[in-house]
């Protein structure tokens, strides 16, 4: 991670939350969103070991969209999803690794989920990361 300050200070302390899967697996679509959306209410930049459901995503980002207007200085949540790339994998390796994303709930992916006023910025590509803050 890499943090840009200039001349705004208001970042005073970064606090990261790691989500393990286990801990939200057999909650529902809606508490699994309450809590996720609570840390990030609480200006913490959480990291999930594995990805939601798309459909889970979509409630995310609808119950952020319409949070903005109701909660003081609120301006949403940055996302990105980071799963091994499996182009140049043989047909077994990308069967095996199917099976497992099943049984496990896609712990091979990493979320990272932050509020848009900490986290201004993810970029993501083949080989690395960015997340700048701000």
């Amino acid at each position: 991670m890499s943090e840009k300050r200039g001349n705004n200070n208001n970042l005073k302390g970064l606090s990261l939350h790691v989500l393990p899967f286990s801990e939200i697996q057999y909650l529902s679509i809606t508490d699994r969103i309450k809590k996720i959306l609570k840390l990030i209410l609480g200006n913490k930049v959480v990291i999930l070991q594995g990805r939601l459901k798309v459909e889970e995503e979509i409630r995310l980002v609808e119950d952020t969209m319409a949070m903005i207007d109701h909660v003081k200085q609120f301006r949403g949540i940055e996302l990105a999803v980071i799963e091994p790339d499996m182009k140049e994998a043989n047909l077994i390796d990308k069967m095996k690794l199917g099976l497992a994303n099943k049984l496990s709930g896609g712990a091979n992916a990493l979320t990272i989920i932050g509020p848009a006023t900490v986290v201004k910025e993810i970029k993501k590509d083949p080989k690395k990361l960015e997340i700048y803050l701000g």
